[in-house]
């Protein structure tokens, strides 16, 4: 509900929460595959590297947002006056019919990258299935947004080489999946300590009441008052990628 509101809604007074997380670096970190998300031929064939966590000593996290079911305004109108940054991973079975929604969120300023266009599980796959599930949702978006992603989560964080070979054959250059995911109810953490690390990513995704206890402006609350508490920023991952 809007009033349980541990954070304040305006921009202005989260500057003493350690907002904004900066500048971005003008030397970008080398993006290397998180340890034990390699695959067999990762170097010798060039393939988009899989990771948590981006290399970096600043106390900021990254937020991302995966399919699109869900598409609440008051969503988009708190991310833009809070000024909070994260990135979007559209399946197309998600988006779809209302890809406007994603258009506005566009012009807000948020990069919309690749998360296939039916969300299945993709080492299952051929790898011709796998890249028509790839460079499918990259025509989706050129089409509707403009420009073709290079960022590309697989659904699930499932992947193999072949999943890999095919997202590179069709432009993609980095795989990020999480260390974290946020709800409106709680933190749920990848790492053995259960915390936050510089550098980590954090998954949600477009969901409401049917999916979750709470709504999206829920979950950024909960979210946001934990990242703050630790004394983290939330920072912009195309900056750092």
């Amino acid at each position: 509900s809007e009033s349980r509101c541990p954070i304040p809604l305006r921009p202005s007074a989260t500057r003493s929460a350690g907002w904004p997380p900066g500048s971005p670096p003008t030397k970008k970190p080398v993006i290397e595959p998180s340890e034990g998300f390699e695959v067999a031929g990762q170097t010798e064939l060039d393939l988009p590297p899989v990771f948590t966590t981006v290399p970096t000593k600043k106390k900021i996290v990254f937020l991302t947002i995966d399919d699109g079911a869900e598409k609440d305004p008051r969503f988009l109108r708190m991310m833009n006056e809070l000024r909070i940054p994260y990135t979007a991973f559209l399946a197309d079975a998600e988006v779809r019919p209302r890809y406007a929604y994603f258009k506005k969120a566009q012009r807000l300023g948020v990069t919309l990258n690749n998360h296939t266009l039916h969300h299945r599980y993709l080492p299952g796959l051929s790898y011709a299935r796998q890249k028509r599930e790839i460079c499918g949702m990259q025509n989706v978006i050129e089409k509707h947004y403009g420009k073709r992603p290079t960022l590309f989560r697989p659904p699930f964080g499932d992947y193999d080489r072949t999943t890999l070979k095919a997202a590179k054959a069709c432009g993609i250059e980095h795989a990020p999946i999480w260390n974290a995911e946020a709800f409106p109810d709680r933190m749920e953490h990848r790492a053995w300590d259960r915390s936050l690390h510089p550098g980590d990513i954090v998954l949600t995704h477009f969901r409401g009441r049917k999916d979750w206890k709470g709504t999206m402006p829920d979950m950024v609350r909960t979210f946001m008052k934990y990242v703050t508490d630790k004394g983290y920023a939330v920072a912009r991952l195309e900056d750092y990628l």
